[in-house]
Formats: structure tokens, C-alpha cells, sequence
């Protein structure tokens, strides 16, 4: 099922015109009926703004929203009121569908995929690119993601520090939804000794001190390091370097204990590897024994997130809206500037909305921060963040992209959220 309409500013001028379109709008199962008759607050009030909607399953419905006409002189893409912006909508109901969101990557964390391959080897109708990831600053670890990486109850990167980053977690059972800054705390303890040490990291390469850097013997060295844990998840080979990894079976027992860091790890083994003066720490800690292995997520409120089965997290960067009100904070650079973009975020009656913004382009410039939390509000969206955008921003519905994403092609990217059009049910672990 398909409607149009058509909105903007000048074009409305007969009041009872206004109105139909008004009432016709409300009723669109994509659009959020609080903000049903508000055009999107882009560019000059006279631009004219089409909206076509289409149901894709029962409760998830896809808007395209086309506000303005002419194509963006090139070197006005930063700075035209004229627009033109494209932007697509996905919005799922959870009291209408019988499907669920959830979050998932390619062969392993540490490579790369399209979003339209993660929709269609996942099984999924719809989705979207999600975390930010390392990208181009890591050439053998592209798709590790920055920040927090949570994928059916299993916490494969931790949330990072940085106040920027904010998190999206869903619960696939009940496609309830959190959001905010998540906090992590890790360490290891030795079962029979009490001997305990603090993690840094969930599968991230551990950083070699520089004033240790030229020490193949990490234990001799007196400068803190890394310690960090590794999944099997993580990729091929655990990363390989200057340091120590100690192996660990399905218990948290010591099987291997190596002098130089990077193995294969068996699907039921996880490693701890450490750097610097942690390098020797690490092998006192884990010595004579089995290990036990803590990991804590806490949310805004000091609140302990139990790891359940079905949750799901990604990371973006900035809150858009909290609690209906505009939070993102002001900026200058490259960031804040027009780029494509990705939200995540939910309605006041618990709506999912994903969303993309193309970007770059005379045929879509893009949104600056202030404009993308500007359109999460008049999209109806109580709750939002801003996932990873640029070349990344990609929706793909049944594989195919309806987007346009910004480059020559579309970018592979660390992770995706994808709506998949069956109840929940966990794999076994």
C-alpha cells in the first residue's frame, strides 16, 4: 500500500486543503501522529515536502519524505535553505508486529560488511547501519566497533568513556528500548588465590607502552599497559604482538599460557592479553588456577543492566532527544557540519524509528547536528541518538538500499540494526 501527499509552505494556502492533508496524514501508519501534520523544520518555510508511505508488514510501515525541489548548487551544500533533503523513515509498532529488532555483524567483529549483506544474511526485512567503528584508522580491525557492542546478551565491546558516546539498546523479546551512556567496569579474579585484575578492554588490542615498545620480554617492563579479554568472535587469530595471553576454557581455567600475544581460539575459549608491567601481573594473576571473569554494565542511574539473552546494544555518538526535550550540545568542525545521518530512536508510545538522511549531494545536502536532532523532534521521536552517518549511512529494506549513501559505492560498516520479521527466539549458546 502506497499514499502521497504533498506539504510545503506556500502550496497550503487554502485552509480546508490544509486540512485534508492534515487528517489524511494522521492516519499514515508511518508517521508519528503527535507530529503527523509538521513539516520537517528544514531550509525556507515555503519549501514544498512530499511524503509516500508504504506498509511493509503488519505494524512497519517505510516513509520517504522529499523536501524541496531543485537540486543544491555544489558549493552550497553547507549553507542552502533551499534543501533539497531526502529522508527515509522506518517505523516499527510493537504492538502491531509480530517481529523483532536486533543487532548483528558479519563473520566476526573485527571485518566489515555492507549494511544490504547484513539485512540479507540475517534473515531481515529492514535495517540500517548502526555503531561507529574504527574504519580506516585500522586496517586489519576495520569493524571493531567504538564503544558498545552487544549482541544477544553478549558483551563484545565495551561502552568507552568519551561523555559523547550514547547507546541503544533494545530487548528483542518485547522491542523495548533504552538509551543513554552506558558504564562498564571488567576484572578478573583468580578462584583459588582471591588475585584480582582490573580489564580495560573487550576485544581491543591491547596497547604496547611506548618506553616498552622495543622489550620483546613485556614482563620487564615497569610502565602500566593494557589488559584485555578476547572472544572467539573477535576474528580469526586474537591480535598478535609484543606481550602475554593466557587461553581459557569454557570453566575460565588456564590451558595455554603464551610469551607473545596472538592464537586461534576453539569456539568454546576465551584469552586475557596483556601489555607493559600488566603483562606480568596477568601471568601472577592467572597462575595455579581458574579465573572468573566480571563484567558489569551500568546505565545512567547507576543501575546494573542485567545481560539477558535477548538484549541487543550499538553505539552512536550524541543524544538527539531525551524525555521529548532537544539535547545535542552545540559543536564546530567537520561533525557538526552537513553530513549524511543515521537516528535510532522511539515515540512517546514506544514506536521504533530508524531513520536516514542522505547527505553530500545536490540531490540531498545532509543535516548538521542541530537540523538531525531538529528532525528526530518533528518526526515524533520522545528519544533519540545519532548513530555512525557519513558514507556510512545506509537503510536497506530486503536487501536492497533505498537510500543514496554519500560515496561511489556503499560502505562496508561494522555492525547494523535490523528488523527481523519473526518473533525472538534465541540461538543456542
Amino acid at each position: 500500500m502506497i499514499d502521497t501527499l504533498f506539504l510545503g509552505g506556500v502550496k497550503r494556502a487554502a485552509a480546508a486543503t490544509t486540512m485534508a492533508a492534515t487528517a489524511l496524514l494522521g492516519l499514515l501508519p508511518g508517521v508519528p501522529t503527535a507530529h503527523a501534520d509538521t513539516a520537517l523544520p528544514l531550509g525556507d518555510a515555503d519549501l514544498a515536502e512530499t511524503r509516500t508511505t508504504q506498509t511493509l508488514a503488519d505494524g512497519v510501515t517505510l516513509t520517504r519524505i522529499v523536501r524541496g525541489t531543485d537540486p543544491a548548487p555544489a558549493d552550497q551544500i553547507n549553507t542552502t535553505t533551499r534543501g533539497p533533503w531526502v529522508v527515509n523513515v522506518l517505523t516499527i509498532d510493537p504492538r502491531k508486529t509480530r517481529g523483532h529488532l536486533e543487532a548483528t555483524y558479519g563473520p566476526d567483529l573485527a571485518r566489515t560488511e555492507k549494511t544490504t549483506d547484513l539485512v540479507r544474511l540475517s534473515g531481515a526485512l529492514a535495517g540500517v547501519n548502526a555503531s561507529f567503528f574504527t574504519f580506516t584508522a585500522s586496517q586489519q580491525y576495520p569493524g571493531e566497533q567504538v564503544g558498545l557492542g552487544l549482541f544477544g546478551g553478549k558483551l563484545l565491546s565495551e561502552p568507552i568513556a568519551d561523555p559523547a558516546e550514547a547507546n541503544f539498546v533494545v530487548d528483542a523479546r518485547s522491542n523495548r528500548v533504552i538509551m543513554g551512556k552506558l558504564s562498564w567496569s571488567g576484572s578478573v579474579r583468580n578462584k583459588q588465590t582471591d588475585a584480582t585484575l582490573p580489564l580495560e578492554f573487550v576485544n581491543h588490542p591491547p596497547v604496547v607502552p611506548a618506553e616498552c615498545a622495543a622489550l620483546a620480554d613485556q614482563t620487564q617492563c615497569a610502565v602500566p599497559g593494557d589488559v584485555a579479554t578476547f572472544t572467539p568472535e573477535f576474528a580469526a587469530a586474537t591480535p598478535s604482538g609484543p606481550g602475554v595471553e593466557v587461553v581459557l576454557d569454557s570453566r575460565g581455567c588456564v590451558v595455554d599460557t603464551l610469551t607473545t600475544r596472538g592464537t586461534t581460539l576453539a569456539p568454546d575459549q576465551t584469552s586475557l592479553q596483556a601489555t607493559g608491567q600488566d603483562a606480568a601481573s596477568l601471568l601472577q594473576v592467572a597462575a595455579d588456577g581458574c579465573l572468573k571473569e566480571t563484567s558489569t554494565l551500568v546505565d545512567e542511574q547507576g543501575d546494573k543492566l542485567p545481560l539477558r539473552k535477548a538484549l541487543y546494544g550499538v553505539t552512536g555518538r550524541y543524544r538527539l532527544v531525551a524525555d521529548g526535550q532537544v539535547v545535542v550540545p552545540p559543536g564546530s568542525g567537520s561533525f557538526f557540519d552537513r553530513n549524511p545521518r543515521t537516528i535510532a530512536g522511539t515515540t512517546e508510545d514506544k514506536k521504533i524509528v530508524l531513520a536516514t538522511i542522505d547527505g553530500r549531494m545536490t540531490s540531498s545536502v545532509g543535516t548538521t547536528m542541530d537540523e538531525t536532532a531538529a528532525v528526530a523532534d518533528a518526526l515524533g521521536l520522545h528519544d533519540a541518538i545519532n548513530l555512525d552517518g557519513g558514507g556510512s549511512t545506509a537503510m536497506s529494506v530486503r536487501g536492497a538500499l533505498v537510500n543514496k549513501p554519500s560515496g561511489s559505492a556503499e560502505r562496508a560498516v561494522g555492525d547494523a540494526l535490523v528488523f527481523i520479521d519473526s518473533p525472538y527466539r534465541p540461538t543456542a549458546s
